[in-house]
C-alpha cells in the first residue's frame, strides 16, 4: 500500500500564490492527504480545517481565495508537518 507524502511547506505556499491568481475556477488545494493534526487542528496534506474542507464546494471564488491565502501563511507559518 502506497502513502501519499504531503506537500512541502515551501511547495504548498507556492501552490497557494498561484492558486489565488488564477483567473478562473479556483482549484481545490485537497492532496488526498487527509489527516488532521491533533495538535494544530490542520490537515496535514492541504493546512485547511474542517470547517474550511466541508465548505468548500460550497464558498465563492472570493472565499476560496482567502482560504489559499490562510494556507499559504500557515505554510510559511512551519505548520505543515515535518516528514
Amino acid at each position: 500500500m502506497s502513502v501519499e507524502a504531503a506537500p512541502s511547506a515551501s511547495a504548498l505556499a507556492e501552490r497557494a500564490a498561484a492558486a489565488r491568481a488564477l483567473a478562473g475556477e479556483v482549484p481545490s488545494p485537497c492532496v488526498s492527504v487527509c489527516r488532521i493534526d491533533a495538535g494544530s487542528g490542520f490537515c496535514e496534506g492541504c493546512l485547511r480545517t474542517i470547517d474550511e474542507i466541508a465548505a468548500w464546494r460550497s464558498l465563492g471564488d472570493a472565499d476560496k481565495r482567502s482560504v489559499w491565502r490562510a494556507i499559504e501563511l500557515r505554510a510559511q507559518a512551519g505548520f505543515l508537518a515535518k516528514p
